[in-house]
């Protein structure tokens, strides 16, 4: 993985695509499946460009920025799972975003990641006020020793598969409808970082993890396995997504997981967040006393799920 186009050195002939693959859902799978076999076929190396902030956000320009199904890593570990060889993410900023249409292919696609076939969708817009298109990709390519094939959209019962389709889901709460749509359950994964402790205080610890770029595509309260904290078993949980309307006014989104049953160091560990149902919306409470009731309930509501799920899966 590369945070800026690769240094001349590792510079291979590469097949390419372009996008942001906010979730890595079936339908990027489908795409990048594509990609894959293409490079193989070619003896060409398989490489995604992808960027960071999504140019969503950077053109937000200070307002409410969309939001995303997954962070920086859990995307990168969804592309490393289909065997893509190489991905490089693209700073976004006003430089990008500024680059006449004909010098992206020129210095960025053909000298900067030697692309000699560029698989991409025939709507794919780029360059400064989105000024190129598939068109002149096309007209470009010959010259700069670059085949360009468009992308077929991928249906599911006539209806394009899309990272909109991921969002809806997860803001209505249906996992079951988010899994099929990515092909696996819905995990949000970051490093278990110091907090407050203010779970703590009040009894319940929390493990903390903080969203780097972006707003998630989901918040309230739910319920949760976590991986990574205990080898070889996820643990039951209660998580909180959000801003912490309760007790903060900062607007900086975090996930919370008080884990039922289980009391240890887990600090600088890397966890796995499964979202299995979800509880309640996020609330603003009078009072810290006010705010462990409720958390007390939502613990009790964790249980009741997990005691009827294990009942469903007994013979």
């Amino acid at each position: 993985m590369f945070r800026r186009l690769p240094p001349p050195d590792k510079r291979e002939p590469c097949a390419l695509t372009i996008g942001n693959f906010d979730g890595v859902h079936r339908g990027h799978q489908a795409l990048l499946g594509n990609l894959v076999a293409e490079a193989r076929r070619l003896g060409l190396v398989s490489c995604v460009l992808t960027f960071e902030p999504h140019p969503r956000e950077f053109f937000a320009a200070g307002k409410a920025a969309p939001v995303r199904i997954a962070n920086l890593r859990d995307k990168l570990e969804a592309l490393a799972d289909l065997d893509i060889d190489r991905v490089c993410v693209a700073h976004f900023n006003r430089s990008l975003a500024d680059t006449p249409p004909a010098e992206f292919v020129t210095h960025i696609l053909a000298e900067g990641l030697h692309t000699r076939c560029l698989l991409i969708g025939d709507d794919f817009r780029f360059g400064a006020r989105r000024g190129g298109d598939f068109a002149l990709l096309q007209q470009m390519g010959p010259a700069l020793a670059m085949q360009v094939r468009a992308m077929p959209t991928v249906l599911e019962a006539g209806k394009r598969i899309s990272s909109s389709l991921v969002r809806e889901a997860l803001a209505a709460a249906d996992f079951p409808r988010v899994a099929d749509l990515l092909g696996r359950p819905y995990r949000l994964s970051g490093r278990v970082i110091h907090g407050r402790k203010l779970g703590r205080e009040l009894g319940f610890p929390t493990l903390n993890l903080r969203f780097p770029h972006g707003r998630p595509a989901l918040a309230g309260i739910f319920v949760v396995e976590v991986h990574g904290i205990s080898p070889g078993r996820p643990l039951p949980g209660v998580a909180s997504v959000g801003t912490r309307p309760a007790v903060e006014r900062d607007g900086r989104p975090l996930l919370e997981v008080h884990l039922l049953d289980w009391d240890g160091d887990a600090y600088g560990k890397l966890a796995r967040v499964e979202f299995l149902h979800r509880i309640r919306d996020e609330a603003h409470f009078d009072s810290l006393e006010a705010l462990s009731s409720r958390i007390a309930e939502d613990e009790g509501a964790a249980r009741q799920f997990f005691a009827a799920r294990d009942r469903a899966a007994r013979p």
